[in-house]
């Protein structure tokens, strides 16, 4: 499932985003490829938590699950 593949992706990334005061959350995956998130800690409201978000995050799971389109951030 697609879910689970997404979760442990985001376990793995998880670390270095603790390591800065941040976390991350899994909120939601849809049909259509779109991976919700919440940033929390030090990485919500973080300058460079879209760069985080889109060079990090999204570009790690599009590498490893084709399906995904784009990750967003949720408040």
């Amino acid at each position: 499932m697609i879910r689970d593949q997404v979760e442990e992706i985001i376990n793995q990334i998880r670390p270095n985003l603790q390591a800065d005061g941040g976390d991350i959350e899994l909120v939601d995956v849809s049909e259509d490829g779109v991976v919700k998130v919440k940033l929390q800690g030090a990485c919500h409201g973080c300058p460079g938590a879209a760069m985080t978000l889109k060079m990090g995050v999204e570009r790690m799971l599009k590498k490893s699950i084709p399906q995904i389109k784009y990750v967003e951030n949720v408040l």
